[in-house]
């Protein structure tokens, strides 16, 4: 399966919908080698579109996806982590047990990815580590307390992961606000929607426009965090 008649190598963790689909979409037609890691296929016959199953929220998978990315393809140029999922729920009532499920995919599994991912990207001086983050990081707000504090946290491993890496590797952190996807319909918990909250949406290809921005600057320079909102957006 190994092939070199390509020049990048893109990895997307949760590529298979919405903004990692899109995500994937354009880099593919940007002529990158595109593997998406997910839990379930994307149903897209496209030829430079590898899939891989991979819950990142455990560690065999991911040092599986590893082992057989390296085997096959070599070491990937850009590295998006964007699987994630949401939840809506009160501190004081609450599943614990749901909360610690969105910790392990939305912080661990990033966390894991850049371990396995990120050691030659730095051993080669080159890399691109791109973070998909929200608009509820460091905003508080009810219901809202797991999902924002793991975006916040995704931040912060963000910037630590710049400063650990300068100058070799670029990390950005693309921060959507509310995007046209089965997100709600998709968390482990809550009923919010885009209808209820009213205030419009983007489409995941805009997301995919401003991941493929960053990636493409010049060296020595890197956009270090994009927000890109619906403009009624008011958070």
């Amino acid at each position: 399966m190994k092939e070199n008649t390509y020049s990048k190598l893109a990895l997307i963790t949760g590529g298979s919908s919405g903004i990692g689909k899109a995500i994937a979409k354009k880099l593919s037609r940007e002529g990158i080698k595109v593997i998406i890691a997910d839990v379930a296929e994307n149903g897209d016959d496209d030829t430079e579109i590898y899939f891989r199953k991979c819950n990142v929220a455990k560690g065999k998978d991911v040092d599986e996806l590893y082992a057989w990315t390296t085997e096959n393809f070599g070491h990937p140029d850009y590295l998006i982590l964007n699987a994630g999922r949401g939840i809506s729920e009160k501190l004081t009532e609450g599943d614990p047990e749901k909360w610690k499920e969105i910790l392990d995919i939305n912080v661990m599994g990033a966390l894991r990815c850049i371990r396995a991912f990120t050691p030659n990207m730095l051993s080669e001086e080159k890399g691109n580590v791109v973070f998909i983050s929200s608009v509820s990081a460091n905003q508080p707000h009810p219901y809202g307390g797991i999902y924002a504090a793991s975006k916040t946290a995704l931040e912060v491993i963000a910037e630590t992961l710049r400063l650990e890496t300068l100058p070799h590797i670029s990390v950005t952190v693309v921060s959507p606000g509310i995007v046209d996807t089965n997100f709600y319909e998709a968390q482990v918990s809550g009923d919010n929607s885009v209808e209820k909250m009213g205030m419009g949406a983007i489409a995941p290809e805009e997301i995919a426009e401003d991941v493929w921005y960053a990636l493409n600057k010049k060296k020595g320079t890197c956009i270090n965090k994009i927000i890109t909102r619906p403009t009624l957006q008011q958070f």
